[in-house]
C-alpha cells in the first residue's frame, strides 16, 4: 500500500448485464499481473472468474454479488468493484458507486445503449461519479462503436468523444488507432499481452484525422493552454491534451470513450492507461459529512492522514470468521487496534482484523490510509453505517435503497430446516437492504420480498446450499398499492366511556390525492380547538393507516391529510384518544374518495432475433404490456415495454419455448398505475377471500 493519495484511483465497472464487464475485469487482473491466468466467465475450465466467487455466479454465468479487488498499474494503485448487470441486484451497483471516485461504463459494440446502461447512468448521476465508456465486443458480428457514442450522446446525454478508432471491424478487429498520440497499437502474444505500436494504415488516417480535429474541438472547451495551441497551429503535447480531458471528466462534462474486446484480449491495456491519466484520484473529488455536534451542518471532509477518521461501512458478509464489513476510508486512517465510534449506535468498536479483498481471498493489513476500500473483521454494524474516531461526531449519508416489487411466501419443511431457515433470513436481510422478510399477522406465513423473481430465486436456492434449509416456496404476490382519487371530508369524534377517565378526541378536515409522495401531514387548526400538544399523536394516528388500507390492507401511498378543526375534553383527552380519533376519522374519508388499487409497471427489454421479433410482441400485447418502441441491431432485434408485474410471471418460461432459447430480457421497476376495473375487481375479491380466510 502506497502512502500516495495521487497515485490512487478507486473506480467501477458497470453495464447492462452480458456486457462484459466481469470479462474485463479478469482482463485487467490479469495484465496487472494479479492473477497469471485468463478463467472464463461460464466456468467451463472449472475454474470460472476470478470476480464471481460464488459457486451459483459460476454456475449461471452472471454476477451476483459485487465484488473488490486492488491491482498496480504504471505505478498507480487501482482498487476496482466489479458489480452485476442484472437489475434484480441493483443494490450492489448503487452501494459500489456510492463509494467509488470513478467509473468504466461498459456498452456493447452492437446492442450500444440498452436498459440497464441507463439506470447505471442515473445511479451514476446520482453520486455524481465522472467516467469513461469502454465499447466492448468489437469482434463481434454487428458491431459499430460510432453509433454506439451517438447513442451515448442521444439516449445517456453525454458529452462522449471518441479516443480511439478500430483497425478492422467483426472478425477482423485487430487493433486500435489511439487519437491522442495518433499511433496504431496491436495486440501480439497468446493472450495480447505484447504490444506493438506503428503507424496509422494508410486507409484510416482520413478518418483518425478527422476524429482527432473533433477531439481536440470536444478537449478545447476546458482547457485555454489548448485552445491557443490549436488557434496557433502549434503541435499539441500529449500531456495538454490529456490535462484538458482530464478536467472535462472531473466535471462531468466530458466522456472520452475507448474501443476494444476483452474477450480477444485486444484495447484493455490503453483502458487501463485511460483510468490512471483521466479518471480522479480521492483528493480531487469533494465528499461531504453531516457534523452531528453542530445541527446536521454539512462539511467536506479531507483526504488527509492528519485528520480524524471518517470511513463508511457500504458492504456486509458473513464470512468464516464472523461478520466482514468492507469499508471506505474518506479522512485520516484506521489501524490494527484503534477505537473507533459507530455513530449511528454510539457504540465504540476496537479493531481487530484489517483486510484488503482480492474477490473472496484476503490479505492482512496493518492500516488502511485514506482513499482506500478494505474490509474489518467481527464488527456488528448496519450496511450504511459511518465508523468515526472518537473525538468527531459525524455521519455520511447513506446510499439510495429502492422498495421490493415481488414477494412470495415459504415455508420449511421441518423444524430443523425452520432453524437454518431464520439464521439465513437474518444474514441476509442483514447484507441485502433491498431483501426483507416479515411474518403475515393474518395467515402466520414467512414472507420474502426482493427486486424481481431472479432475486428471490438466488436467495431461496443460497439457503438451501449455504444454510441446509429445506425450503418451499408460493406463488409470487406482486406488491398492489392504494390511493385516492378525490378530495374527501371527515369529521370523526371518538368517544369512549369506562370506569374514571374515559377517551375523548375529535377531528375534523379532508384528505387528498397529491402526484408526489407517499403521505404529507398538514396542521390547519387555528384557534386551538386541538390542543397543539396533541397534533403530532394526530398525525401518528393517520401514519398508522398507510401501512394497510381499511378497504383491501395494501399499502398506501399519494394522500395529503388536512387537519382544520377538532375539539378536546380537559380530561378525557389523551394521545391515545387523538390517535384512536385520526384512525377512525381515515376509515371514513378513505371509504368516500374514490380508492383504486395500483400495481407495479416494469420497463422490460426483450432482446430476440428479428423471425421472432412477431411473436414477442404478441406475447407482450397477451400480458397487458404497452410496447415503446422496437430497434434493429444486425440479425437481433430490441422490443422494449412497460407491463404489469403480475403478468410477467413465468415469462422467462415463454419466451424461451416461442424463440427457441434464443432470446432474453430484463425487467426493472418503471413506475406504478392504475389497474384497470376488471382486473381490480378480482383483486379485490382475492384480497377480501383472505381476510375472511
Amino acid at each position: 500500500m502506497k502512502n500516495d493519495i495521487n497515485a490512487l484511483r478507486n473506480i467501477g465497472i458497470s453495464a447492462h448485464i452480458d456486457s462484459g464487464k466481469t470479462t474485463l475485469t479478469e482482463r485487467i487482473l490479469f495484465y496487472t499481473k494479479r492473477i497469471h491466468a485468463i478463467h472464463e466467465v461460464k466456468g467451463k475450465d472449472g475454474f470460472g472468474a476470478t470476480m464471481d466467487s460464488m459457486e451459483l455466479e459460476r454456475e449461471r454465468g452472471i454476477t451476483i454479488a459485487s465484488a473488490a479487488t486492488y491491482c498496480e498499474w504504471k505505478g498507480h494503485e487501482i482498487n476496482i468493484i466489479d458489480t452485476p448487470g442484472h437489475v434484480d441486484f441493483t443494490i450492489e451497483v448503487e452501494r459500489s458507486l456510492r463509494v467509488l471516485d470513478g467509473a468504466v461504463l461498459v456498452l456493447c459494440a452492437v446492442a450500444g445503449v440498452q436498459s440497464q446502461s441507463i439506470t447505471v447512468d442515473m445511479q451514476m448521476k446520482r453520486y455524481n461519479v465522472p467516467c469513461i465508456a469502454f465499447v466492448n465486443k468489437c469482434d463481434r458480428s454487428g458491431s459499430n462503436p460510432l453509433l454506439v457514442v451517438k447513442q451515448l450522446r442521444e439516449k445517456l446525454g453525454h458529452n462522449a468523444i471518441i479516443t480511439q478508432i478500430p483497425i478492422g471491424l467483426e472478425a477482423n478487429f485487430n487493433g486500435i488507432v489511439d487519437l491522442i498520440a495518433m499511433k496504431a497499437i496491436f495486440f501480439d502474444g497468446p493472450n495480447g499481452e505484447d504490444l506493438r505500436e506503428g503507424a496509422i494504415p494508410t486507409d484510416l488516417v482520413e478518418i483518425a484525422q478527422e476524429k482527432r480535429e473533433e477531439l481536440l474541438d470536444a478537449a478545447a472547451m476546458f482547457s485555454d493552454e489548448l485552445t491557443e495551441a490549436i488557434l496557433g497551429g502549434e503541435e499539441i503535447p500529449e500531456t495538454v491534451l490529456v490535462a484538458a480531458l482530464r478536467k472535462g471528466v472531473l466535471a462531468r462534462k466530458l466522456t472520452p470513450v475507448c474501443i476494444g474486446s476483452a474477450y480477444r484480449n485486444k484495447g484493455v491495456q490503453p483502458l487501463l492507461d485511460a483510468v490512471v491519466k483521466l479518471l480522479p484520484n480521492p483528493a480531487e473529488v469533494t465528499n461531504t459529512a453531516i457534523n452531528l455536534s453542530r445541527d446536521n451542518e454539512i462539511i467536506n471532509l479531507e483526504s488527509s492522514l492528519e485528520k480524524p477518521l471518517v470511513a463508511f461501512a457500504f458492504k456486509l458478509e458473513d464470512g468464516n470468521y464472523g461478520q466482514l464489513t468492507y469499508i471506505r476510508v474518506y479522512q485520516g486512517s484506521i489501524s490494527r487496534g484503534d477505537v473507533v465510534v459507530n455513530t449511528r449506535s454510539g457504540k465504540k468498536i476496537r479493531v481487530g482484523r484489517l483486510v484488503r479483498m482480492h474477490s473472496d481471498q484476503m490479505e492482512d493489513v496493518e492500516a488502511l490510509l485514506s482513499g482506500y476500500i478494505g474490509a474489518i473483521f467481527g464488527v456488528d454494524c448496519s450496511s450504511g453505517d459511518t465508523f468515526t474516531a472518537p473525538e468527531i461526531n459525524v455521519s455520511l449519508t447513506s446510499m439510495f435503497v429502492p422498495d421490493p416489487v415481488i414477494s412470495l411466501a415459504i415455508k420449511a419443511k421441518d423444524n430443523k430446516a425452520q432453524v437454518n431457515m431464520s439464521k439465513a433470513l437474518s444474514r441476509f436481510i442483514k447484507e441485502d437492504p433491498t431483501f426483507r422478510s416479515f411474518v403475515d399477522e393474518e395467515t402466520k406465513e414467512t414472507i420474502i420480498e426482493g427486486m424481481g423473481e431472479l432475486h428471490l430465486e438466488v436467495y431461496v436456492e443460497r439457503m438451501k446450499r449455504e444454510y441446509g434449509a429445506e425450503v418451499t416456496t408460493g406463488a409470487p404476490r406482486v406488491s398492489y398499492r392504494e390511493t385516492i382519487l378525490q378530495r374527501a371530508d371527515f369529521n370523526y369524534t371518538h368517544k369512549k366511556q369506562t370506569g374514571g377517565a374515559g377517551q375523548f378526541g375529535k377531528i375534523g378536515g379532508y384528505i387528498e390525492p397529491i402526484a408526489d409522495g407517499d403521505f404529507v401531514f398538514e396542521n390547519a387548526v387555528v384557534g386551538g380547538s386541538i390542543p397543539t400538544q396533541y397534533i403530532p399523536a394526530c398525525e401518528k394516528g393517520f401514519q398508522s393507516c398507510m401501512a394497510k388500507s381499511p378497504r383491501l390492507g395494501f399499502p398506501i401511498t399519494g394522500i395529503k391529510v388536512v387537519i382544520n378543526d377538532g375539539a378536546s375534553h380537559s380530561v378525557d383527552s389523551s394521545d391515545i384518544a387523538f390517535q384512536a380519533a385520526a384512525r377512525g376519522a381515515f376509515g371514513e374519508a378513505f371509504a368516500k374518495a374514490k380508492p383504486i388499487i395500483q400495481e407495479p409497471i416494469m420497463k422490460v427489454a426483450i432482446e430476440t432475433p428479428t423471425e421472432f421479433q412477431g411473436p414477442v410482441m404478441g406475447m407482450l400485447n397477451q400480458r397487458r404490456s404497452i410496447i415503446l418502441g422496437t430497434r434493429d441491431e444486425g440479425v437481433m432485434s430490441v422490443v422494449e415495454a412497460e407491463s404489469p408485474l403480475s403478468e410477467m410471471f413465468g415469462f422467462t418460461t415463454a419466451l424461451r419455448s416461442a424463440t427457441q432459447g434464443k432470446a432474453q430480457f430484463t425487467m426493472e421497476f418503471a413506475h406504478y398505475k392504475q389497474v384497470p376495473g376488471s382486473i381490480a375487481e378480482k383483486i379485490a375479491e382475492e384480497a377480501t377471500k383472505k381476510k375472511k380466510n
